[in-house]
């Protein structure tokens, strides 16, 4: 039994790993790509080509993204600091974030249609309670009331939920601007519009401040989740 505990968690392990990895990843791919969508020296055709490729390569980042909270509460519900998942409770959390990430990828797949706008606004709305919650529970834990046990030497996972809980809240952000993308490109395509093209370049100069402060976050969950400093 000790045997197929350590397995499992080495293999939740590496996934995390590599959830991390292309979140990260991803996110610098759409920085970049982000400064093609919006030269006004390119034609409109190249800019949408760039921001299908920003597209593409969001979705590894959104996967990422969303598998890193149930496989840290997995991790979590091994190591002891999570009972509520006992028996039953590991199966429902795991059909809640299938049916999240069932989401992430309907809206990637439908993007350039009425569904998928609508399916990406709906996603975004599920994440406004779980920040909630995720907040809650970590200053729960941190006074020791919380569902989540942990205590000196383990303070680490609740401060990392609260770390994704805050990434949570700028991704919504970059969300928002790249879900514009698609609205304003529409426009765009009835023919030149200023208007659109500054408010392009103004909601891209703030997500890319945005991405900045994403980073910095991304690598203090890795930092706490490899180093587990207190």
């Amino acid at each position: 039994m000790e045997f197929l505990t350590a397995n499992e968690l080495s293999i939740l392990r590496w996934i995390h790993i590599l959830a991390m990895v292309y979140w990260l990843g991803g996110e610098w791919g759409v920085f970049q790509t982000s400064y093609h969508v919006t030269n006004r020296e390119l034609s409109l055709e190249e800019r949408r080509r760039h921001m299908e490729t920003a597209y593409r390569i969001d979705i590894l980042a959104r996967t990422g993204i969303v598998l890193l909270l149930p496989l840290g509460l997995h991790m979590g519900k091994i190591y002891g600091f999570v009972p509520l998942l006992d028996g039953a409770g590991i199966w429902w959390m795991w059909l809640f974030f299938a049916i999240w990430l069932a989401m992430t990828w309907t809206a990637f797949i439908k993007r350039e249609t009425d569904i998928g706008i609508t399916v990406t606004m709906l996603e975004e709305k599920l994440r406004y309670p779980l920040i909630l919650a995720l907040i809650v529970l970590t200053f729960m834990s941190f006074g020791g009331s919380g569902p989540i046990e942990s205590g000196p030497g383990n303070f680490w996972y609740p401060a990392k939920m609260g770390l994704y809980a805050f990434a949570l809240c700028i991704g919504l952000f970059l969300r928002l601007v790249m879900r514009r993308w698609t609205e304003r490109f529409r426009i765009l395509a009835q023919g030149p519009d200023a208007e659109q093209e500054a408010a392009l370049e103004r909601e891209i100069g703030q997500a890319r401040i945005s991405a900045y402060i994403y980073w910095i976050t991304i690598a203090s969950v890795c930092f706490l989740g490899a180093v587990k400093p207190f």
